[in-house]
Formats: structure tokens, sequence, C-alpha cells
């Protein structure tokens, strides 16, 4: 048997009980539309040895998963299992915190087994795990093999509003740009798995654009040169207008959703000890809290899964296509921000916000696009 996970400092481990009730929720037409056989021919086997028993739930359409785990009593399953790609967990995520009682569903562990392109999600925990990179049926046999290990630990939740009022909760990143474009412009190719992201890597390169807009943070370490975070970051700030007011922390009603206690609303301005970046024209922002950004991405080596960091990356204006694609085919392998590219910036942050000056180009939450408006998280 392989290790268990490392531990790393301040991680602690729960574990499932014997025998234990899975409930699977399965996408069968997510990645190259594999799922339902996978889970059948590999996991399957492996949870019956580990006394886990399943129920399979089958999606019929989007949003299918978000009403079953938001209305449904879930006390009779130990663990809930996504075998999809990161959409569909990112789905379970907010119908779960759409529930009155969502602070205690939120402790039932959350498994994912890599059945879409991306998978990003899985390949993170893969390497948290200290595998081998490894993709296609070999990840899925990893990540099935930490499920039967039954071992579960905390992991980071990003809360992210909207200027329109949407309120979305998201586990792997958050994205504007070329790297949002590449990721939704690829959808088209999904039945060719992870291939899809060169072949939309390579299509987004030949009509690269620019995007404008403000972008804004607090860093994780204070930066020189700027005031340190005032003591009480729970103060609520107003400037008179309506609707404007986010509450004190500590003061929600029962069942309400936490409050964003590093935040100001979005129609006044970022507090004074936060960071607003000079340049105002970028090829892609991405925000991302987890190591991959897909199965052969690793966009932040530095990332753990409940580091309590947003890993912020933003690419300026002026970079050319080659020097873009040397810093893609780095990535792979977690090495471009060796190549000290001069267009690229990277800072850990607690939160951000990002303003576009018009609404052009895609966003993207954990891979799912949203429209282009001024967002924080």
């Amino acid at each position: 048997l392989s290790p268990p996970l490392p531990p790393r400092l301040g991680d602690s481990y729960g574990v499932l009980p014997r025998p234990c009730r899975a409930l699977v929720l399965l996408n069968p037409q997510s990645g190259a539309g594999r799922a339902l056989e996978d889970f059948q021919a590999v996991v399957q086997p492996m949870l019956a040895e580990a006394d886990i028993a399943t129920t399979v739930f089958i999606t019929e359409r989007p949003h299918h998963a978000h009403e079953k785990v938001r209305d449904e009593d879930l006390s009779q399953w130990d663990t809930l299992v996504v075998m999809a790609g990161d959409g569909l967990l990112y789905e379970v995520v907010n119908g779960l915190m759409e529930r009155p009682d969502w602070e205690d569903i939120m402790k039932k562990p959350l498994c994912i087994l890599p059945g879409g392109s991306g998978n990003a999600l899985a390949a993170s925990i893969n390497h948290y795990a200290g595998n081998d990179h490894v993709a296609k049926k070999k990840l899925l046999t990893n990540c099935a093999f930490i499920l039967c290990k039954g071992l579960h630990t905390q992991m980071d939740l990003v809360s992210l509003s909207t200027a329109s009022g949407k309120r979305l909760f998201s586990f792997l990143g958050f994205g504007w740009g070329f790297i949002s474009d590449v990721d939704i412009d690829s959808e088209k190719y999904r039945r060719l798995g992870n291939a899809r992201f060169t072949l939309g890597t390579l299509q987004c390169l030949a009509k690269l654009r620019v995007y404008q807009g403000r972008l804004s943070y607090l860093p994780a370490v204070p930066e020189q040169g700027t005031a340190p975070a005032p003591r009480d970051s729970h103060v609520p700030v107003t400037n008179g207008q309506a609707g404007c007011i986010l509450p004190p922390a500590g003061t929600e009603a029962d069942g309400a959703l936490p409050a964003d206690s590093l935040l100001v609303p979005l129609c006044q301005p970022v507090p004074t000890h936060w960071t607003v970046v000079p340049e105002e024209e970028f090829v892609t922002v991405y925000a991302i809290y987890q190591s991959h950004l897909g199965t052969n991405l690793l966009m932040a080596p530095a990332a753990r899964l409940h580091d309590g960091c947003i890993h912020l990356f933003y690419l300026k204006a002026g970079i050319s296509r080659v020097a873009l694609l040397k810093l893609f085919l780095a990535m792979a392998r977690g090495t471009h921000l060796d190549l000290n590219c001069p267009h690229l910036r990277y800072v850990p942050v607690r939160a951000f916000r990002l303003e576009p000056r018009a609404a052009a180009g895609i966003m993207t939450v954990d891979g799912e696009a949203l429209a282009c408006e001024p967002v924080q998280g």
C-alpha cells in the first residue's frame, strides 16, 4: 500500500467510517463521455474491496446535481463523491451552500474522481498526496485509492461576489482573459479530453486579445511602502449609497452565509491598505487556490488545500505570442516563474477585486462561464 497523504504543518485528517456509504454524483457526458464506463470498470471494484457502498446518481441536465444536493436529505451518506470534471463539483459546492444547514453539511467530506477533461482539483490532490504526475486512468486510480483509504482534510473555499448581486463559492479559481477564453472556446472539442486545451491555446494565441480593467488586491504579506492592514477589518464601511453597507462579521443570523469580512461593497473604492495594480491592460488575470489549473498545468506550485491564500497571476499587455507559448509550455512542469518573464506577475493575496472597463471577454469560475462584470473575492 502507498503511504497516506504526507502530513503538512497544521494539517489534520479525519477518517471515513467503515462500512461507508457514498453518494456518487456522476455526469456521463463529462470529458470524453466515458465517466460511467470508467467508474464501473476502475472505481467500483476498488470501493467494494474497501467496504464503501455506493448509490450512483446520474445527472441528466445542467444544475441537476445542484438541485439534488440543495434539496435532498443527505444524512444517509457519509461522503459525497463527484465523478466528473471540476464543473460538477462547482455545482455541488454551490448547491450545498444554498441549504439552510450549509454550515453542518459542509463538514461532510467531498471527494473528486477525475471524469472530465480538465480535472484540476484531482490533479492538485494527487500532487499534494506526493504522487508522481499522472493523467487519465492512472490519475483516476490514484484518486479512487485516496477515497478507499478514507482520509479527508479541510479545503479552502473562496467567496466571490459580482456587481449584479451574485454570491458564488469557488474551490479552484477565477479567471478573465486568455486562460478563460481557452477554457470556454475549447468546449466544442470536449471529446478530445485534455488535448482540447492545447488546441484551444493555439487558436487563442492566433487571435491574441488585450483586456482593459482595474485589478486590486489585499496582499497576503504586506508589500513594501504600503500601510499595514487596519486591526479591525470587520468594521462596516459606507459612503451613504443605498444597499452598500456590509454587515460586520459575527452578526449573521442562523443559516445566513458568512460575511465577506475582508471586502467592502463593489460600489466603494477598495480600502487604502490594498494594492491597486498600476497597469490597466491585461492579456489574462487568474486567481487560483489549488496547485493545478489542469492535469498538465502546474500553475501554483506553492498552493496547498487550505493555506488561506489566493494565488493571483496576471499577464500584462505587450507580451509576444512566442513568449506566451513558452510560459504555457513551462507551466506543464511548474517552472514558468523561473523564466522571469517581465510581463508575468505573481502575488499571494487574501482578497482581490477586478473591474473590467467594458463587458469584454469571458470570465470563468472553476471553469464555468460568468458574465463579464466587476467581481471581488
